[in-house]
């Protein structure tokens, strides 16, 4: 494939979509979405990422809309819930409706936000914990929800210790990234009886990241594409969860090739984020049905992608084509250079 900013730039449409509740401290999800002969690819890193940082996203994108993803191994793939930083009623609401309307039994929770205590977080959990076996139970279904939790790196060790102490009693599947480096999360390991997912670490290059995980998640945008992050988790060897990026449709399909492509049996993947759009590129949002999301490309319905286009406002979306061209400047030329090769 021949790949200039040029062509890139051309049929780049800027995007937002509104949030059904707040997540990661933002109510609207930004980006813009390419289009290139094999389809759509959407870059959206978030406001606080460097251009150098925003490179990968970018040729993630550019492999999406140019490029080929590798053949699939299953036609569906298996998701969890994520349930942000609610009060514990909101949490336990929002995990009753992931069983009833998405066939969801996994759920991943949002622990050790900035100004909370333990408290807080322990109620999310025993909320979730109640609403979905509850909910599950209902069904038909005897087997307990999984959960997990993810700190984002907010706890210290002696904290993460501190609490994985208390929210282990609620049977915890593992940990995402408790603490913000390699060397806490490796003081902490060995102190719980919690398995240890590493995200960040992951994304970020840094070393000795295999030596303390142990599951690894991997995220199609920031690690580059669906070829790059397949790479990584074969190097890796291990048990992998294939996450996303609070994305659109169209960058949630990337992630479910991702899923497609594992050996294995992988545990369910984090790509429930369509749940938490009000809307989407696509009409109705693309959401898990029996828990589960299907193998293949996404295109944008012309009407909802118009909509979100005009949502943005001309100021934004001048400010996404720049920040496009930045990350081309800062790396992704090279990347896509690469995927081009």
């Amino acid at each position: 494939m021949d790949v200039s900013l040029t062509s890139i730039l051309r049929d780049a449409v800027p995007y937002s979509l509104p949030l059904r509740q707040s997540f990661r401290r933002i109510t609207e999800r930004e980006g813009l979405l390419i289009r290139g002969p094999s389809g759509w690819g959407e870059f959206a890193p978030f406001d606080d990422y460097s251009a150098a940082r925003a490179a990968p996203w970018l040729a993630a994108a550019v492999e999406s809309a140019f490029g080929t993803w590798p053949e699939p191994l299953r036609d569906r793939v298996p998701v969890n819930a994520i349930i942000p930083g609610l009060s514990a009623s909101d949490a336990g609401a929002l995990a009753r409706r992931a069983v009833l309307e998405h066939g969801c039994s996994t759920f991943k929770i949002k622990v050790a936000a900035l100004g909370e205590v333990l408290a807080d977080d322990e109620a999310r959990v025993v909320a979730v914990r109640d609403a979905a076996d509850s909910a599950l139970r209902s069904i038909g279904d005897d087997r307990p929800a999984r959960i997990r939790l993810d700190a984002n790196g907010g706890w210290s060790a002696d904290a993460a210790e501190r609490a994985l102490g208390r929210l282990s009693a609620y049977d915890v599947e593992y940990v995402e990234q408790p603490c913000p480096t390699v060397d806490e999360t490796a003081e902490l390991r060995g102190r719980t009886g919690v398995a240890i997912a590493m995200d960040e670490s992951v994304r970020f290059g840094e070393s000795r990241v295999f030596d303390v995980a142990d599951i690894v998640i991997v995220k199609v945008a920031p690690l580059g594409g669906v070829a790059a992050a397949l790479a990584l988790a074969r190097r890796w060897g291990g048990p992998v969860v294939v996450s996303g990026a609070l994305d659109s449709a169209v960058g949630l399909s990337a992630g479910v090739a991702l899923a497609a492509a594992l050996g294995g049996d992988p545990p369910a993947a984090g790509l429930g984020t369509g749940a938490l759009l009000e809307r989407d590129v696509v009409d109705p949002p693309l959401v898990p049905e029996n828990g589960c999301l299907k193998v293949g490309r996404v295109a944008p319905d012309l009407d909802a992608l118009m909509a979100a286009r005009d949502r943005l406002g001309d100021d934004r979306a001048r400010w996404w084509r720049q920040r496009l061209v930045d990350a081309w400047e800062a790396g992704g030329a090279e990347l896509v250079t690469e995927l081009c090769a």
